[in-house]
């Protein structure tokens, strides 16, 4: 797991074209997040390839960050990653000070809302007609564990 970086461009592209069908990040999305200074691109190595990567982005003056994306390679599921994904996210997110992780996900992706379930997100609404094939997306929110800081 490590922050991505600008040469991941080519290999994150990819990974947006392997893990979605519809409703994909673009290469200039990707870009411009890579750089965005509100914007954390974590990804996850597996044999030397780019196996999964999570976008979290962050809002001045919001208490709330939002997990804008977590993409597993097909050929990578089932090992974990998409977990070490998501609390990698959590630890950036509370890193830069915020004390909750919001999402959206498929109401049909019956995999990701079971691992969000699982790590403890909770249900805070519903969008109807959300995604561009008309899906509708599933909201949730955990609040997450500050950092601790040591005493001096």
């Amino acid at each position: 797991m490590r922050a991505a970086r600008p040469c991941d461009l080519d290999a994150l592209e990819t990974l947006e074209q392997a893990a979605f069908t519809a409703d994909r990040m673009t290469r200039r999305s990707l870009r411009r997040l890579l750089a965005a200074p509100t914007a954390t691109v974590l990804v996850a190595e597996r044999d030397g390839r780019l196996a999964g990567a999570a976008v979290v982005l962050v809002r001045s003056g919001s208490a709330l960050a939002r997990l804008y994306s977590i993409a597993v390679d097909p050929a990578a599921r089932g090992h974990g990653i998409g977990r070490l994904l998501l609390a990698a996210a959590e630890a950036a997110a509370a890193a830069r000070g915020r004390d909750a992780l919001r999402l959206e996900v498929r109401a049909d992706n019956a995999g990701a809302v079971a691992l969000y379930r699982d790590a403890g997100y909770h249900p805070i609404g519903r969008y109807p007609a959300y995604y561009a094939d008309r899906t509708d997306a599933l909201r949730f929110e955990k609040a997450l564990a500050r950092p601790v800081t040591p005493l001096r």
